[in-house]
């Protein structure tokens, strides 16, 4: 095999003939004498939807069917490459690479492949009266309903299928859209931005009082509910329920309570409710899947999520895996993994679920849901995932567990739509990098940082910097762009060069804060460096002691204000220190009590004189009173053609930095 890939091609993918053609004219117009042939050291095989698993698999002419063959037969040198298609299967590499001899799977030149998560499913037949008055025998709220106006008007279509016992995880499809379950109020089908409903005047511990609850009495008798105040989202099911309220199971945990005009809800698991487009209902005791349409469901491609992982390479290391498209799927490394690479992957929809809550009390591990276990899960050492689109899930876009990992170069939008502590990229263990990401329409925080060591290996610091992150805390408030918590010794771990502005909230809310970076209840060392923010409540940078203290914290050169908390007490902030910054600083009353230093910083009120803070230009002009008035600080404002470093995250006459992904 000739050591140079084919190039793209620029009318489409390729099919099998179409790559063994190229190859053979590659092959025969190439000159012997003049230019020696350099051969791969590993086989190459070839995977098609029109291959056979009982075929060679070396050659285009002859493909496997399944990527899962290439995986039992390659080894470490070896490349599967994918021609186009989709391939409804769960990969479980059978060995893994080496470090001088990768394994690897790879989408062939011009090819457009997807690993799906989802099946199709047909046989729908519309729903008539008589069904309905069969339905009602167990359930009589059916009868006279959304759902039983719209069977009348032809709308609803069912057909027998066995999704399982746990509605929670039922995951449809129409046209490669994601569904959704029908619930009151509906949402709309945007999953981050869905119609949002209030409990209302008198509802209190765990009643939710709302003129709006029209139903009879009784209607929403065990029904499940999503209830979301403060940064606590949550989901119980309703014990007992009357026109104007319902109570549920318990009360939101961590918060013990519901809020008027604050918490927000919605009720699901009620076939009474499917009246809208886009809507579904199962039924896991009869394993029937209503939905509504306004034709024949069958005339549609409707899917159905059945795998949780497209490549399980929880035992594999030395593997890569480029240019692979994800459908209702995933890939998930493990705590032995080193050495895996994700390259260009196109996913969406890469996980889902609709159940929070972890024990009716526990706040802890209900507001941590999905953190460690959803979107593209990289554990071990020293793996990457690189110059990828992420969109669309329940939980994280990225988990960075383990140690030495890294995330770069990709693109990430519409994540957490459940609205907890998952996030564009959840970083968890230590020593992991998080550079020039794009992030945008997050349920909560862009990047969550989190700290935590693993087993044998010496911890350090991690490395977040060059992001660009925009319409964070959508669903979920007391949060920013970066949020990281609680009560961490965080090694000097660097918060630099982030752009992190317009902040989306969904919820009424303005109680809650919202910042660029956000250094929760007792974090400390940290360097927090030349981020730049706009739109956000408290600045871009908001320090909180509350607990242990915000000690040791470095925040320099940041551009976009500042909030304090809980940093005035004797002894809470020793070590921190604030210098060189450029906006507002509010809690500024008796903050250095504490023992943190302030030094350097714009005063309130003087213009800084940007370039153009209108259109979002920080950089400073030749008037700006924040050139020359710096403390030097090596490796944070070096760059400046001024005698002293500038105020601000841009240094006057360097070049000026950027963020987000590089593509």
């Amino acid at each position: 095999m000739l050591s140079r890939w084919i190039p793209r091609s620029r009318r489409g993918p390729w099919s099998a003939a179409a790559l063994l053609a190229a190859l053979t004219v590659v092959v025969a117009g190439q000159p012997a004498a003049a230019q020696p042939v350099k051969f791969r050291t590993g086989k190459t095989y070839y995977v098609s939807p029109s291959g056979q698993d009982t075929a060679g698999g070396r050659k285009p002419r002859a493909p496997f069917r399944h990527i899962q063959k290439c995986a039992d037969v390659m080894v470490p040198g070896d490349t599967c490459l994918v021609l186009s298609g989709t391939y409804e299967e769960t990969v479980v590499p059978a060995r893994s690479g080496t470090a001088e001899l990768p394994i690897t799977y790879r989408a062939a030149p011009g090819a457009e492949v997807t690993v799906s998560g989802a099946s199709r499913i047909g046989g729908f037949e519309p729903v008539t009266a008589a069904d309905v008055t069969e339905i009602a025998k167990s359930d009589p709220f059916a009868a006279k309903s959304q759902f039983s106006d719209a069977v009348a008007a032809g709308h609803i279509y069912s057909t027998a299928v066995d999704l399982g016992t746990d509605v929670t995880t039922v995951q449809v499809f129409t046209d490669k859209k994601m569904d959704i379950e029908a619930q009151w109020p509906y949402p709309g089908l945007d999953l981050l931005d869905p119609a949002l409903q209030y409990a209302g005047a008198g509802s209190a511990d765990a009643t939710i009082a709302d003129a709006d609850l029209t139903r009879p009495a009784g209607y929403w008798d065990g029904a499940r509910a999503l209830t979301g105040y403060w940064y606590v989202s949550a989901t119980t099911t309703v014990k007992s329920s009357a026109a104007g309220s319902v109570t549920l199971d318990a009360a939101p945990p961590c918060v013990h309570k519901v809020v008027p005009a604050e918490t927000r809800y919605s009720l699901s698991g009620k076939i009474g409710e499917l009246g809208h487009p886009g809507e579904w209902f199962y039924d896991p005791t009869a394993k029937r899947l209503y939905v509504y349409g306004t034709d024949d469901p069958d005339a549609h491609t409707v899917e159905a999520k059945r795998r949780t992982l497209g490549f399980d390479l929880t035992n594999a290391s030395h593997t890569t895996i480029a240019g692979i498209g994800l459908f209702a799927t995933t890939v998930q490394t493990g705590p032995s993994s080193t050495g895996v690479t994700l390259d260009g992957i196109n996913g969406r929809y890469l996980s889902h679920y609709t159940d929070i809550t972890r024990g009716a009390t526990d706040c802890g591990s209900t507001v941590t849901r999905g953190v460690g276990d959803s979107g593209i899960i990289l554990d071990g050492t020293h793996n990457r995932i690189v110059n990828s689109d992420l969109a669309l899930s329940a939980g994280n876009g990225i988990a960075l567990r383990g140690q030495n990992n890294t995330a770069t170069d990709n693109v990430i939008h519409d994540v957490d739509y459940m609205g907890t502590y998952a996030a564009g990229v959840a970083v968890q263990g230590n020593s992991q990098t998080v550079t020039h990401n794009t992030i945008s329409r997050v349920g909560r925080s862009g990047i969550n940082l989190q700290w935590n060591e693993v087993s044998g290996l010496t911890p350090g610091k991690d490395l977040i910097a060059y992001n660009d992150i925009s319409e964070y805390a959508r669903m979920s408030l007391d949060v920013a762009a970066i949020y990281t918590c609680c009560s961490a010794w965080m090694m000097g771990t660097s918060i630099d060069h982030n752009v992190l502005h317009d902040p989306a909230p969904a919820t009424t809310s303005t109680t809650f804060g919202i910042s660029g970076v956000y250094a929760d209840n007792g974090q400390s060392d940290l360097v927090i460096a030349n981020n730049v923010g706009w739109g956000n409540r408290e600045g871009t940078v908001m320090l909180n002691g509350l607990g242990t203290g915000s000690h040791d914290n470095s925040v320099y050169n940041n551009t976009g204000g500042m909030t304090l908390f809980y940093v005035k007490e004797p002894g809470q902030s020793t070590g921190t220190r604030i210098y060189n910054n450029i906006g507002t600083i509010r809690g500024l009353d008796g903050a250095t009590d504490g023992g943190l230093v302030l030094s350097n910083n714009l005063p309130t009120g003087v213009d800084p004189l940007f370039v153009n803070a209108t259109n979002h230009d920080y950089r400073l002009t030749a008037e700006s009173p924040a050139r020359n008035q710096a403390i030097p600080l090596p490796g944070i404002n070096d760059g400046s053609t001024d005698a002293t470093p500038s105020l601000g995250a841009y240094q006057y006459g360097a070049p000026a930095w950027a963020a987000g992904a590089r593509r």
